[in-house]
């Protein structure tokens, strides 16, 4: 069995322990075995881009960190001082305090504060693991160096009430003690760090009801009290905690050490050694296992694990810590949550998805962001240089801006992260300037709204009221809005009487919302219909589509290997249906070398005529001579 074999196995065990067993404490810790199952009410998996960015996230930081080690810091390290005079730090190498085959024990306190444990208490000494071989990668009962020990902690009224409590990790030379041998010379060789085992958690409290009966379904522990907050800060418990000891011999240098590991680093005073990192693993904790603590929960079941851990795994881990001190610093005020909510989906499936499967969502994933981008690319490229209006549905594009701003106000509503606002706006604001592209839009000093506000006057472009585009679009929307507003009315009733709101505004954000989701793909179809009149797929963007439904291909691969959304699902299979029927299109409607393409030009001229914002005479004409025809 390899090194990292057994790290796996050892993690593996860890996170899998059921924290709803009976968990008895047991003084021989090497001879405790935790109890395992499955973990139950799993949070149900994401959408498969929300999954799988925080995967591809992860490789970024992973190959900063690398990178970190190729170009290593520059940045001097503040001197030391004693009595007043300045002690130069020395810039050699510095080696670990404990080199292999070291005698160590590890010792483990509670206490109710972060700057050392009761040592007058003989019951603040949780578990004594005592005589660990540095860099031993085969003992304990698994063969692996795993140790566990489980015992059942009695919370103090002071930790029910939102109170704290600390674990205190002392890693000290064989048969040592922190409180009787601080004073010996050696003392430096004494590590000890503090980690707090519960942890706050925002509990938000719901303030929607049944506009027409003024009730609601939430537990009444969860209602939004009148003159309230809407959320409350609580202390949560996890039953599982790792503690791993970094195995590693590398010749550190104080000052360049790289980051992330910089912060986990410690070098002696005055001493050419640094301690041996200890990392306070919890990685794996997943936050739907937190559970509050409050007068229900008197006693708290606790599992601690032991085992050693190599450099490579330890740069992961700690890349992911940097990770999440980003996303908190980004993300402000319940981002973090957000966040640990996608890891948690990136957990589960790298723990219960087949490797081969999973290696092929990441690479497939790459390929889709690839896609996107070069769909986003095409789309702006393909209205900056639009020369001509026919064939296209100018009022799809009114009708996205629409939706645009549906969506931002209703994330603004519901109080969605700084990041997702702003990547929504600034769609909103894409869509808003291809609004300049299809009208003629002019502001008009001389008639001032109130004598003070200019007008702002629009027309159409010649291109697209001279030719047939503009008839058949408002045919094209006439008969939709025969199924469309019947739809909605019957969609609005639906989410009035069965759904819950916090007022008339969020009722009609939420309901124009989840037609746009059910329904939006309807509004392609004015398009379809164009181009049946006019016979013809010339004037349609035809590389943005394409990357767009080979990403929509690759969401159906997805949907049927990931748990997702039924509507997800639907939503793929359906934008699936409205592209074939372009590719058949397409095949139906043979190319025509005289039509006018999206350029405004033919297969038989060189000369892209220009539009013109006044009354398109010089385009309409170079368009005539041109040979443009609208049916074969």
């Amino acid at each position: 069995m390899s090194q990292n074999e057994n790290e796996t196995q050892s993690e593996s065990q860890s996170s899998s322990e059921n924290q709803n067993g009976s968990i008895v404490q047991n003084d021989e810790a090497s001879n405790t075995e935790t109890s395992s199952g499955t973990a139950t009410n799993r949070a149900p998996q994401q959408t498969t881009w929300q999954m799988m960015k925080g995967f591809l996230f992860r490789m970024v930081m992973i190959y900063m960190v690398t990178s970190f080690f190729r170009r290593p810091a520059t940045t001097p390290t503040t001197p030391t001082v004693e009595d007043g005079v300045p002690v130069p730090v020395s810039r050699g190498p510095s080696h670990n305090l404990y080199s292999e085959n070291s005698k160590f024990d590890m010792l483990f306190y509670l206490g109710d504060d972060d700057i050392s444990p009761n040592f007058s208490n003989p019951n603040s000494l949780m578990w004594k693991h005592e005589n660990v071989e540095y860099g031993d990668w085969y003992a304990g009962p698994t063969f692996d160096s795993s140790f566990t020990f489980s015992t059942t902690i009695q919370a103090s009224e002071a930790l029910m009430s939102n109170g704290s409590i600390y674990l205190h990790i002392y890693m000290l030379p064989r048969g040592w003690l922190p409180n009787r041998d601080a004073g010996k010379p050696e003392a430096y060789r004494i590590n000890h760090k503090v980690k707090q085992l519960n942890k706050f958690k925002k509990r938000t409290f719901i303030n929607t009801v049944n506009l027409l009966t003024g009730k609601t379904d939430t537990h009444p522990d969860l209602v939004k009290k009148e003159n309230s907050s809407s959320v409350e800060i609580l202390s949560h418990w996890h039953p599982n905690l790792t503690i791993n000891y970094v195995i590693d011999q590398t010749p550190w240098t104080q000052g360049m050490v790289p980051a992330p590991l910089d912060q986990h680093i410690q070098f002696v005073a005055d001493k050419p050694h640094y301690y041996p990192p200890i990392f306070i693993n919890d990685y794996w904790n997943l936050q739907q296992d937190y559970m509050p603590i409050n007068e229900t929960t008197p006693e708290l079941n606790f599992t601690l694990t032991v085992h050693p851990l190599s450099l490579i795994k330890w740069q992961f881990y700690a890349a992911q810590g940097m990770r999440n001190q980003w996303y908190s610093q980004l993300l402000g005020d319940g981002g973090g949550e957000q966040s640990d909510a996608e890891q948690d989906t990136l957990k589960q499936t790298m723990l219960e998805t087949n490797p081969y499967l999973l290696a092929l969502t990441v690479g497939v994933s790459i390929v889709h962001s690839v896609f996107e981008f070069l769909a986003f690319k095409n789309d702006i490229q393909f209205w900056k240089n639009r020369k001509s209006l026919e064939g296209l549905s100018v009022r799809s594009v009114f009708f996205g801006v629409f939706q645009s701003l549906i969506v931002l106000l209703y994330i603004l509503d519901n109080e969605t992260n700084f990041v997702v606002i702003i990547s929504v706006g600034i769609g909103l604001l894409i869509d808003a300037w291809k609004i300049t592209r299809v009208i003629n839009l002019e502001i008009d000093y001389e008639n001032k709204w109130f004598d003070a506000i200019p007008r702002i006057t629009y027309t159409d472009k010649s291109t697209y009221v001279e030719s047939q585009t503009k008839t058949y679009d408002q045919m094209a929307f006439k008969y939709l809005s025969w199924a469309l507003f019947p739809l909605l009315a019957s969609y609005g009733v639906y989410s009035l009487m069965y759904h819950e709101h916090k007022g008339w505004y969020s009722w009609v954000l939420s309901m124009l919302y989840g037609f746009l989701l059910m329904f939006g793909f309807i509004m392609m179809t004015p398009q379809l219909f164009i181009n049946y009149k006019l016979k013809s797929v010339a004037h349609l963007p035809w590389r943005m589509m394409t990357y767009k439904a080979l990403n929509t291909f690759i969401d159906d691969l997805f949907a049927f290997v990931i748990k997702m959304p039924t509507m997800y699902r639907l939503g793929c299979f359906r934008d699936d249906i409205v592209f074939l029927i372009f590719l058949y299109q397409r095949w139906i409607y043979k190319v025509d070398p005289t039509r006018v393409n999206e350029f405004g030009t033919t297969g038989e001229s060189d000369d892209a005529p220009a539009v013109q914002d006044g009354d398109g005479a010089e385009a309409t004409q170079a368009i005539k001579s041109s040979g443009a025809k609208k049916d074969d």
